[in-house]
């Protein structure tokens, strides 16, 4: 049992030893515990009195209380001392939301808590900035307990209990029933438990919701769920490795001729004929192939890829293949970043680097997918020194692909963080490295982020190019990802030339393309709204505040805390006076000299 345990999901509370504390003389010592907890680098006091306390008579004097009360109810009288504060917990203290944000999902779902609004009963009227943050939290902090219950869901189904799925996947269609991957994990955990006739009433009730609320229909997730077929870890004792292993190979040389349908038709064989020999180290390959490639290739099937390569780790971890389980880790990883679950992510990256062993592409590609996820969340410092690292490794073993790869990701937290010409070439040594090793359906991924330097630079026309062949290109690749980041870069290029009706048109057009599909990358849609809003706020375009309002939204959800930073500098711009101090909050937390000069060049507003 931990010595002390500190809960902020639901009503606050402390209990040290099994006994619960009483709370603390006014409630702002618990908003300056959450914020300090919450918090990812040390704050001065002035900052915090300023956050907290600026109604006080003496801000600084109200907030020395509040640390002794503070220090009071954790009981260690050492704590939050000197200048700046930063609260260090012993490794023997428990904090709820710690467990929910960083912990397994086996962790987190343990967690009593789970699911209760952060500091619930409690608000700040009078610390508006504090206020503010506290709502941005409190959704992150809700989407990252429903992210747990869905990866837990998931667990179950793919461990062979369908009833557990079941009961889970209820919980999260009660919450968001919009959300169209918790649909179909409800679907597919019904139809895994024997109930077709429920899972296909699921079905029709999403296809009306779907049409009736959003006008669209279910995509295939959602549509392949009815008919899915529990896959067992268990196998039977009959001999057939030499059928399941050429279907393998079949299924691989399909998909990589590009022939989709036919490759996954000899996988799924595959992973049935592996499910009749005594073979773990074949059933976990079969299953890791099929499932990778529901991943990459097909358009909206992730959510029945996640489910065979939470398999394969299970299997392959018996069998003793650690490359293979680092793989469907870091796989599984790369679909959570996909969609901004950025908290299981990392969970599941850095749980891949410890059973990768000494496969060194393998480890790139880790650490490539956890240096994206730092720099969506922007951690640019750690992103960047990951990234670096997995460059390294690249080239030590020749593997060119790779390099590619994490050189993209690089070169973007460079763009980022304003370093352009370091970013120039590290794009296009990304881009042409991809363009050599044939990799044509990365190459706009890099282009485009190359024309955002030319463009930084004054290079229209030869942005423009880029762009325009990016665009090209990612419509006849089918990757809305691509087509929204080339579109919105066409805007950027036209409203630099004047052109601002045409500008709102792509960039509004990037915003919906880029997402068009179920498994689309949210990070690209941020960076597209951000655009947009700076576009629509600097010329006073009609729907500026909707569409700020849906930037916020979608980041602070997510965790996209720059994005977040930047939706409350629009709106400061927009003529709301204390969006600049809640952006201040979060600002002080970014290693970002481009974000730190846009909250300067801010005039204040009273």
């Amino acid at each position: 049992m931990p010595s002390l345990t500190i809960d902020l999901l639901g009503p606050p509370a402390v209990t040290r030893g099994g006994v619960r504390r009483p709370a603390p003389k006014g409630k702002k010592v618990w908003a300056l515990l959450a914020y300090l907890i919450r918090s990812e680098a040390p704050i001065s006091r002035e900052r915090l009195a300023s956050m907290l306390f600026a109604d006080a008579d003496d801000p600084l004097g109200a907030l020395r209380w509040s640390l002794s009360e503070l220090r009071r109810l954790i009981g260690d009288k050492d704590l939050l001392r000197g200048e700046p504060i930063m609260l260090d917990l012993s490794p023997d203290m428990r904090v709820d939301v710690d467990q929910v944000v960083r912990g397994t999902w086996r962790e987190a779902a343990s967690v009593d808590t789970i699911g209760g609004t952060f500091l619930e009963g409690l608000s700040f009227p009078n610390s508006p900035a504090f206020e503010t943050w506290l709502l941005t939290e409190r959704r992150h902090l809700a989407n990252a307990g429903a992210d747990v219950i869905r990866e837990a869901a998931m667990s179950r189904l793919a461990a062979g209990a369908p009833e557990d799925a079941v009961s889970l996947a209820t919980k999260l269609v009660e919450v968001d029933p919009l959300d169209e991957s918790y649909q179909a994990l409800l679907i597919r955990s019904l139809a895994a438990s024997g109930d077709r006739p429920a899972a296909r009433a699921q079905l029709e009730a999403c296809r009306l919701l779907l049409s009736s609320e959003l006008g669209v229909q279910p995509g295939p997730d959602v549509l392949n769920a009815v008919d899915a077929q529990a896959v067992s870890a268990q196998s039977s004792m009959v001999s057939g490795r030499a059928s399941a292993q050429a279907q393998l190979d079949a299924g691989r040389a399909a998909i990589s001729a590009g022939a989709v349908d036919a490759g996954l038709m000899c996988l799924r064989r595959a992973v049935d004929d592996a499910h009749a020999t005594p073979h773990r180290d074949l059933q976990a390959s079969t299953l890791f192939a099929l499932g990778s490639t529901l991943i990459h290739y097909p358009r909206g099937r992730d959510e029945e890829g996640s489910i065979l390569l939470r398999q394969s780790i299970v299997v392959g971890e018996e069998a003793g293949i650690g490359s293979l389980v680092a793989g469907a880790k870091r796989e599984l990883g790369y679909v959570e970043m996909l969609r901004a679950r950025y908290d299981r992510a990392r969970a599941w990256l850095e749980d891949a680097l410890t059973s990768v062993g000494d496969d060194v592409a393998e480890e790139v590609e880790i650490r490539t997918v956890l240096g994206g996820c730092m720099s969506d969340t922007a951690h640019y410092s750690e992103a960047i020194a990951e990234l670096e690292k997995g460059i390294a490794l690249a080239a030590e073993a020749g593997a060119e692909r790779q390099i590619a790869f994490a050189a993209s990701f690089l070169g973007r937290a460079l763009l980022l963080t304003g370093s352009i010409e370091e970013a120039q070439t590290t794009l296009m040594r990304a881009k042409e490295t991809a363009e050599d090793e044939g990799w044509t359906s990365l190459v706009p991924w890099p282009e485009s982020l190359l024309a955002d330097c030319m463009v930084a630079d004054g290079d229209l026309d030869r942005a423009m190019r880029a762009y325009e062949h990016a665009f090209a290109l990612g419509c006849q690749l089918g990757d809305p990802c691509w087509e929204g980041m080339a579109a919105r870069g066409i805007g950027l290029v036209k409203a630099r030339q004047g052109k601002i009706e045409e500008a709102v048109d792509w960039l509004d057009d990037a915003t919906t393309r880029c997402v068009r599909t179920p498994d689309a990358y949210l990070w690209i849609k941020a960076y597209c709204e951000d655009a947009l809003c700076e576009l629509a706020v600097t010329h006073q375009v009609e729907g500026a505040k909707r569409w700020v309002n849906d930037l916020e939204s979608l980041a602070a959800r997510t965790n996209m805390r720059e994005y977040v930073a930047r939706a409350y500098i629009h709106l400061h711009r927009l003529g709301d006076p204390s969006a600049l101090a809640a952006a201040g909050l979060l600002v002080d937390q970014i290693d970002n000299p481009s974000l730190h000069a846009a909250l300067l060049s801010e005039p204040v507003r009273r």
